[in-house]
């Protein structure tokens, strides 16, 4: 992996004034070196065209950039990847495989050990795993899960394993020390006032854990 900071889209929580790619921006001159489009609303009229956008601007930082569930579009686009729902049977990360080939990630998201251990037996490449912690854009999947609950996963699982699910600046070291890769991040950026600020802050923990690698 070449990235411990995977940084999930949410346009609508860009600031007023901004634009996704401004925010994408910021956070790529902070260090953010993965990237997940993630904006499932958009009709392939416009979600094409600025995963385009958006995979040029990695490109530029020489960051990673993956589709959320759309092997077809990461393709076209010529994407770093593909990141797949949970409870998605094998023969989806199959055909996603076989779509992008070897060379590129299939993700997938997990919200149990079960759901994780099955994912890496399909053979994804990396896992998410949460939410860890409370946050609005995970509340349809119940109570968070727990620290108790992600150390599990990590100490179980052979790919690596990214905590996402109310991540901020003070608990990445938390997610860290049970063994998880990385964090993937929303709100945290997205919904700062100043993206690239909440980028490197969290960038500097993370470099703090991993000494330079993946980021």
């Amino acid at each position: 992996m070449e990235f411990c900071f995977y940084l999930i889209t949410d346009r609508k929580l860009v600031p007023k004034g901004k634009t996704l790619e401004h925010a994408l921006e910021a956070a790529f001159a902070a260090g953010v070196k993965g990237v997940l489009l993630r904006e499932k609303d958009l009709p392939d009229s416009e979600l094409v065209p600025l995963a385009r956008r958006v995979r040029d601007l990695a490109l530029r930082y020489k960051a990673r950039m993956l589709v959320s569930a759309r092997p077809d579009i990461a393709a076209m686009v010529g994407a770093d990847g593909a990141h797949l729902a949970s409870g998605l049977p094998a023969s989806d990360i199959e055909a996603a495989r076989k779509l992008l080939g070897d060379e590129r990630y299939i993700a997938v998201s997990t919200h149990s050990l079960e759901e994780a251990l099955k994912a890496e037996d399909g053979g994804a490449d990396f896992i998410t795993f949460g939410p860890v912690f409370s946050t609005p854009s995970k509340e349809k999947y119940g109570k968070p899960a727990g620290l108790g609950a992600l150390e599990e996963v990590c100490r179980k699982m052979k790919i690596p394993v990214f905590a996402v699910g109310g991540i901020k600046t003070g608990n990445v070291a938390d997610v860290l020390e049970l063994g998880a890769f990385g964090i993937a991040a929303i709100s945290a950026v997205f919904g700062a006032a100043d993206q690239a600020r909440a980028a490197n802050e969290i960038m500097d923990v993370i470099r703090s854990y991993r000494m330079g690698r993946c980021v």
